[in-house]
């Protein structure tokens, strides 16, 4: 059972310095990590890429909410396309709409959109009419002809949280027809 201490079964311990030990270990962790680097900085710059321009295809459900003397509400939904490969977030918009050149009210708006990626989306528009500006210059516009639509401002727009805002510069013919 017990062994004699003559046998040649002995611990036998190597003693490695403590600064060599380390250097090796400092040199593994150099080696494992400029792969990890690449893949880190290759993911990161593929997906904080800036999103492409929203796509605008059409309005629909064009109707005055509010009527008053001052100021009056008209409500339309406007539909866009997102041609990125991922989804965002709508979460401002302040816009200056004019028709024919003329202008015909402001949109200032808080959101919480999520947009789909390469999917269309509605977005709910309430545009605060300028009366006075809307029956001497923008409402012969809206009696059934073809008319310059124009909207400029900015949109916050941004993923996880992370928000951006960009300028919004639309221009086009629209028709349009209020009876």
């Amino acid at each position: 059972m017990w062994e004699d201490a003559s046998s040649s079964h002995y611990l036998s311990i190597k003693i490695v310095p403590l600064n060599y030990r380390l250097k090796i270990v400092s040199m593994k962790i150099k080696q494992l990590s400029y792969p990890i680097l690449f893949f880190v900085t290759l993911i990161l710059a593929t997906s904080c890429q800036a999103p492409k321009d929203l796509v605008y295809r059409d309005f629909k459900n064009l109707k005055v909410d509010k009527i008053g003397s001052a100021a009056t509400t008209l409500k339309v939904d406007l539909i866009y396309y997102n041609p990125n490969n991922f989804g965002l977030q709508l979460k401002y918009t302040d816009l200056d709409i004019y028709l024919d050149n003329k202008f015909l009210g402001h949109s200032s708006q808080d959101y919480q959109i999520t947009i789909p990626k390469l999917a269309e989306f509605t977005m709910p528009l309430a545009i605060e009419l300028d009366m006075k500006n809307l029956l001497s210059n923008s409402l012969p516009s809206l009696l059934g002809k073809d008319v310059l639509v124009k909207v400029t401002g900015t949109v916050k727009i941004g993923k996880a949280n992370v928000y951006k805002s960009f300028p919004v510069s639309y221009e086009g013919v629209q028709h349009f027809s209020l009876f």
